[in-house]
């Protein structure tokens, strides 16, 4: 019995976050290592799915750089990375864009449909979703089709939503006369949060959430505001790949998102802790 009341307790406990987000967009960015265990997959598409089934608007965006990696291996195609981005020939981008789209997308729509959420996988391409611009380093050095977000179009989302279907999207861009173009994933799921003018932003990712100490786990930023950030990365404190999703949510606070988060995507039930309880868990970035 005891046992009972401490399950009725914790629905106790989430329902004035069921009232807060009702009908409310949170964009959910999962990608990356975090997504190599199908058995996490899984339970993060459960939680998105109890997300829709008391009345949020999750919005799913992936990313799927291992599974990149491992194609072009099998391929034997060979990849060089440039300050941490892939550079992407044609022959790349072809086989970036049948991962992602074919073989990722299609992946998690499945899991969602057997979840029990009606799921909808879409890539930039379609309706111009993600328009893209070719991503410039200094030096000129040419990272090929690596894009920038220029512009989201947020109406084929909204229709989706409204339809209450559950969008799942890959990182893929479209920019002048067609082409595809390789974006990243944190980067398009902060764009696609303030073109929606989402309530919340969460990262998922392999790691606790921002460091102190990249290297002391038990450093854990619980609270970072806006105005901390580009010192924490010229102290190289938050460095390799937390720099684009710090920077993602930076720009998703600036451009309306109310509230951004980086969390654990290996912990159980990661999503429904930080929506549904007191505490949460991970790193907060406020304005």
């Amino acid at each position: 019995m005891q046992e009972l009341i401490k399950k009725a307790d914790t629905l106790i406990e989430a329902l004035p976050y069921m009232k807060e987000f009702y009908n409310q967009t949170v964009v959910i960015k999962y990608g990356g290592n975090a997504m190599v265990n199908p058995e996490i997959m899984a339970s993060v598409l459960e939680d998105i799915t109890l997300l829709k089934y008391v009345g949020v608007n999750p919005v799913l965006v992936h990313g799927g750089g291992p599974a990149i990696s491992q194609n072009l291996d099998q391929l034997g195609i060979k990849t060089k990375f440039h300050r941490g981005l892939r550079v992407t020939t044609k022959e790349i981008m072809e086989v970036v864009e049948q991962t992602l789209v074919g073989k990722v997308n299609s992946q998690i729509v499945s899991l969602a449909n057997q979840a029990g959420v009606d799921a909808v996988g879409l890539s930039g391409v379609d309706s111009n979703l993600i328009q893209a611009k070719k991503h410039h380093l200094a030096k000129q050095f040419d990272l090929g089709y690596v894009g920038d977000v220029k512009r989201i179009n947020p109406q084929l989302l909204k229709t989706v939503i409204e339809n209450d279907y559950l969008p799942i999207i890959a990182p893929i861009g479209v920019g002048k006369h067609g082409a595809s173009y390789n974006i990243n994933s944190d980067s398009v799921a902060g764009e696609i949060a303030a073109a929606l003018e989402a309530e919340k932003l969460i990262l998922l990712t392999n790691v606790e959430g921002i460091l102190s100490d990249p290297e002391d786990e038990d450093s854990l930023i619980s609270r970072l505001k806006t105005s901390e950030v580009e010192e924490m990365i010229a102290q190289d404190q938050i460095v390799g790949g937390m720099i684009p999703k710090v920077k993602s949510c930076v720009n998703a606070l600036q451009k309306g998102v109310n509230r951004t988060h980086i969390l654990d995507g290996r912990v159980d039930h990661a999503l429904l802790l930080e929506i549904f309880t007191d505490h949460g868990i991970g790193s907060m970035i406020t304005k």
